[in-house]
């Protein structure tokens, strides 16, 4: 489903650049990567704001502007491979595209297809309504045009923009299922919280969910994988939810992909989603996901559990069971910028790799630290952190809490404490947006160099 992204504050520069209050039209040229398998996703990095006395013409219905601008969106989509959409507002509030407004896309979409230097970009215009609605639309190499169904802002909150948006919903009702139904979820790592985070979601309505993990089920961690049996050992963990999830939602699509976050296809796949749950393990997992979110402006939910143990009297017990949230949005602060992700730790785990025994022992030693367990009984605790995940991301969609969504950048609980704080964002001034922001598939592909790649091949 095609769609266009932009971080909150990017929609709000543009409502106040386009209604400025005098009830005349203005105008901005939005530059955006582009992403997904079928090259239909729009990613707003950056907007050129027209200034409205350089308008030749700028009444309540009509505008025109001078080309200069344009030439300017195009070398910037250049850099990212990405496409123009030509934004302009109707401050008498009509939803479509007048008759004017398909005379101008006649002329403007062939400079635009034949200025930029990829063929395959998506170029098209948008109109903004003065509540903030966008109604956009696309046009192919034939000059075929089709609206973007899709179109969403990513802040503090998450919000549909598009003209057809049914305004505020009320959560954990059947007009939440609905809405859930056309949305996208990717889950990274099917185990201890995937498996639950992606049952939870498939049992809310999600429509389509993407199932990433290369691991096969083990005996040892049967006690804390959804579904998973005897008769399941051996197989992908992707494999086994997918297929019971299809039991009981047959109406939800569920891709699987057993390979790692890294790989080529589950990076397009991703940038397709709506929102991604990193339910994984390790840093470099932690790191991946960190980049999407700002390649492919998509928000983020990490989650993580650990039980910490410690001597005392030289007996080892238990010092605490507790467990993180983390909302991370475009634009915002990164799990690198909040210290959940660190070059020393992304060292630690390659270097552990290259010792498979060590490895190994420190897999062990995943839940329990510092207590090497084979099977540690931890379902309830995945249970309550998942659940907290997937109520993380519904209270962004929808308005469910008392106070504001910035306060509950990251949640901690401890049960034994039986205490939960939440906290904001640390300040990360002027260094929010990376080079990446907004890039989408754009080589090298989340500005990492592929192994198999050289400069050569991506430059």
């Amino acid at each position: 489903m095609s769609a266009l992204r932009m971080i909150e504050r990017h929609h709000a520069d543009l409502r106040a650049h386009l209604f400025p209050g005098d009830g005349l039209e203005a105008a901005a040229a939005l530059v955006c990567g582009v992403a997904g398998r079928n090259r239909d996703q729009l990613l707003l990095r950056e907007h050129i704001l027209i200034p409205h006395e350089a308008c030749q013409v700028r009444t309540s219905t009509r505008l025109t502007w001078p080309g200069e601008f344009l030439e300017q969106a195009i070398d910037a989509a250049d850099l990212i491979d990405g496409a123009v959409i030509l934004m302009h507002s109707h401050p008498g509030g009509h939803d479509h595209f007048s008759e004017v407004d398909d005379d101008s896309d006649r002329v403007v979409i062939p400079v635009l297809q034949h200025g930029c230097q990829n063929p395959r970009a998506p170029h098209g215009s948008a109109i903004m309504l003065p509540d903030g609605r966008v109604r956009t639309r696309i046009y192919n190499e034939s000059q075929q045009s089709r609206d973007v169904l899709k179109i969403t802002t990513i802040g503090h909150d998450i919000r549909s923009r598009e003209i057809a948006a049914a305004g505020s919903l009320l959560a954990y009702t059947s007009g939440m299922t609905v809405d859930l139904s056309k949305k996208t979820a990717v889950i990274i790592g099917i185990s201890g919280t995937g498996s639950i985070t992606a049952e939870a979601l498939a049992r809310l309505g999600v429509g389509r969910l993407i199932l990433i993990d290369f691991d096969k089920v083990e005996k040892r961690n049967l006690n804390r994988i959804l579904y998973a049996t005897t008769q399941d050992i051996g197989r992908f963990k992707t494999h086994v939810l997918r297929d019971a999830i299809r039991l009981h939602a047959p109406n939800i699509t569920v891709e699987t992909f057993e390979t790692s976050i890294g790989d080529e296809a589950v990076i397009a796949a991703a940038s397709e989603a709506d929102v991604l749950f990193s339910c994984v393990d390790s840093m470099e997992g932690r790191y991946h996901c960190d980049l999407m979110v700002q390649a492919f402006l998509c928000p983020l939910i990490d989650m993580g559990v650990v039980i910490p143990t410690r001597l005392r009297g030289g007996k080892l017990e238990i010092a605490d069971v507790c467990g993180r949230i983390d909302y991370v949005r475009p634009g915002g602060a990164s799990l690198w910028q909040r210290g959940e992700v660190t070059g020393g730790g992304l060292a630690e785990e390659y270097l552990r790799r290259a010792d498979p025994e060590d490895h190994a022992r420190q897999i062990q030693e995943g839940y329990l630290k510092g207590m090497p367990e084979e099977a540690p009984s931890v379902i309830s605790l995945n249970m309550r952190a998942a659940s907290a995940a997937v109520n993380e991301w519904l209270a962004r969609l929808y308005e469910v809490r008392h106070d504001a969504n910035k306060k509950y950048a990251s949640t901690y609980f401890s049960l034994a404490a039986g205490e939960e704080e939440h906290a904001g964002e640390p300040d990360i001034g002027n260094a929010w947006r990376s080079g990446i922001f907004g890039q989408g598939l754009k080589r090298p592909l989340l500005g990492l160099l592929n192994p198999r790649e050289t400069e050569r091949d991506v430059a």
